[in-house]
């Protein structure tokens, strides 16, 4: 799910770059020396037509004459942010100079949100809300920077405070509903987005995130989800639609090496990264050459640094239109181009309605059709796509013969423990995925259990519960189904090593429904726990199914809710079938499909040249 980019100088209404020059720009008692009101307007003209360079030559030539003139400093240091320079300085300068200007706070607030200094931004925006308490896009920007701090219900009441002063806001009645789905309020989230739709119609943004919400509605029905998908794909304008046949027209229907581009945001510490590592390091360079294309900026970390080498270039597009990015993915003549986002955060969807390259696959990081026409493949396996379900894909579908992830076994040396049950004298259950995949019909079904099981225990470990007001929430929920708080541990986020470690406390996992866990039900079975599943009925909720099924854990998958009661009763009862099975099940699940890196590889360099041959093949006439 992605948030809306605040606008032009991060004002984030919607509205164009906004500065009256003519009025006293500086408290100093010297009267300093400002641009006329034509010079200004002339500025502001080509701002507002997107010709930044312009602006960024003029401005700085005028400050030659006017070094006190807030109004430049804060045009220079916008038009460098939008030219992806560091504008900084400028913005700095230019809230010295107008201290009680606040659009001139609000970009800065910006800025600093880009940077990362988060803290520092919600201090420059609550400034500017002192200064004008009517700034719709104050309260906008507010709360985006609050959702990034994981405050998910601060950021809620500062987007509706911005409804409240313009109710046709659509950024932030789209935004509105991202915290609301964050913290498992899907209903809400949903109507935040359908309202967006009504506000801004054909909106594709807006319709993205529609779709990655109605994911976590156990209630809504494959078909209803493809024809929503279907209205995603039609808001999709073919601005430069790119002629692929041009490859084999060109002579390059059998290229030596295919070159696949990689479209994500996600390619550093995320679970599309531990589904990626050592896949890549095992990639036959001299069939494959593989180019990522980063869509945001990410911190750097390790994973990020260790993903890098294994990409002939990286090429970032966080900071290109649409037009740009097109150009530039052309530029390369990828044959085969990847989305690993779906309709997730950071996604570039858009593109791929360009027809970028001659084959388009959909993979690993969503788990639903995307509506794309021009996606071609969408890539999974016999169990998470059985034949029978490809009528709700706008895509073809293309299985791998195993499983379609290939997670990486953390890079973190943390040994599994003796079954913790042993010197409890008590179970205990645990899940460590997003609390918004624990929904009330989850919270029911786990409190069965816990009734069901004298003595246990339930311990959830995830971001949200970092939060008190969210913990106090939850602990409300259980209560309600007769588990009280002494049967529950609540914590939030902690370093991956020690998120691991935590599974040493864990004796059986149980996995969320319908949105079950990918990374956490991975590092749990790493980490010699096993989980219990539940069977699901479309892509998103058998992801639990594919994973028990590739590392030969069919039996933990269970048909519906009262064999999922029933399985987790049993289990738990039998302490020595359990330490036996934490004993083995780390060097048990890496020689699995799920964790054999060398084995995925294969198969998905033969997906590629598969693919490559089927279009080749289409192109001279011959059928498939």
């Amino acid at each position: 799910m992605k948030l809306g980019r605040n606008d032009l100088c991060h004002c984030g209404s919607g509205k164009k770059y906004k500065h009256c020059c003519a009025k006293k720009e500086t408290s100093s008692a010297r009267t300093p020396v400002l641009p006329s009101q034509a010079e200004c307007s002339a500025l502001k003209n080509l701002f507002n037509a997107g010709r930044f360079v312009e602006v960024e030559n003029a401005a700085s030539s005028l400050l030659g004459k006017y070094k006190e003139s807030g109004f430049l400093w804060n045009l220079l240091g916008a038009s460098l942010q939008e030219q992806g320079k560091d504008g900084f300085a400028a913005l700095r300068e230019a809230a010295r100079l107008l201290p009680n200007d606040a659009m001139v706070l609000n970009n800065l607030g910006g800025i600093l949100r880009d940077r990362g200094e988060r803290k520092e931004a919600v201090a420059y925006y609550k400034k500017v809300l002192q200064l004008n308490p009517r700034f719709a896009g104050a309260y906008y920007n507010l709360g985006v920077v609050l959702f990034d701090l994981d405050q998910y219900e601060d950021a809620i009441i500062n987007y509706r405070k911005a409804l409240e002063v313009d109710p046709n806001f659509a950024d932030a009645q789209n935004n509105l509903g991202v915290p609301f789905a964050a913290l498992g309020q899907f209903v809400e989230a949903e109507k935040s987005h359908r309202r967006a739709l009504e506000i801004k119609r054909n909106w594709p943004l807006a319709q993205s995130n529609l779709l990655f919400t109605l994911g976590y509605r156990a209630n809504y029905s494959q078909e209803d989800y493809f024809q929503e998908a279907c209205k995603y794909g039609k808001m999709l304008v073919n601005k430069e639609r790119y002629d692929a046949s041009l490859y084999f027209r060109g002579g390059q229907e059998n290229p030596e090496k295919l070159k696949i581009g990689f479209v994500s945001g996600d390619l550093g510490a995320h679970p599309v990264g531990y589904f990626l590592e050592s896949f890549l390091t095992q990639v036959n360079s001299s069939r494959i050459d593989l180019i990522a294309y980063p869509t945001a900026v990410r911190t750097s970390d390790p994973l990020m640094a260790r993903i890098k080498r294994h990409f002939l270039e990286w090429k970032p597009l966080n900071r290109l239109n649409d037009s740009e990015a097109a150009q530039l993915i052309k530029a390369d003549g990828v044959h085969i181009l990847f989305d690993l986002s779906g309709h997730s955060a950071k996604n570039r969807l858009p593109l791929f309605s360009n027809k970028l390259a001659p084959i388009q696959v959909s993979w690993l990081g969503y788990f639903a059709t995307t509506g794309v026409a021009e996606m071609d493949y969408l890539l999974a396996d016999p169990i998470i796509l059985p034949h029978g379900d490809e009528a709700f894909y706008t895509e073809h579908i293309w299985r791998l013969p195993d499983s379609y992830l290939c997670f990486t076994p953390p890079d973190v040396d943390v040994a599994v423990a003796v079954l913790p049950a042993i010197s409890n004298k008590f179970v205990t259950f645990g899940s460590f995925n997003n609390l918004n995949k624990i929904n009330n019909n989850v919270i029911e079904l786990w409190a069965h259990i816990l009734n069901a099981v004298s003595n246990s225990r339930l311990l959830l470990k995830t971001k949200q519960l970092g939060n008190a007001s969210v913990r106090e929430k939850t602990l409300k929920k259980f209560e309600r189904y007769g588990v009280f708080r002494d049967r529950l541990f609540l914590e939030g986020a902690v370093p991956r090593c020690e998120l691991l470690d935590a599974y040493n406390r864990v004796d059986i996992a149980l996995d969320p429904f319908p949105y079950p866990g990918g990374t956490t039900s991975a590092e749990a079975l790493w980490m010699g726990v096993p989980v219990l599943t539940r069977r699901g009925d479309r892509f998103l909720s058998r992801v639990g199914e594919t994973i028990a099924h590739n590392c030969g854990m069919s039996e933990w998958i269970a048909a519906d809710n009262d064999d999922y009661v029933r399985k987790a009763v049993t289990y738990s009862s039998d302490f020595g079938k359990l330490a036996e099975i934490r004993k083995s099940l780390r060097q048990h699940v890496l020689a699995s499909p799920l964790f054999d890196a060398p084995r995925f590889s294969k198969n998905f360099e033969d997906a590629m040249w598969g693919m490559w041959q089927a279009w080749t093949d289409k192109q001279n006439g011959k059928s498939t």
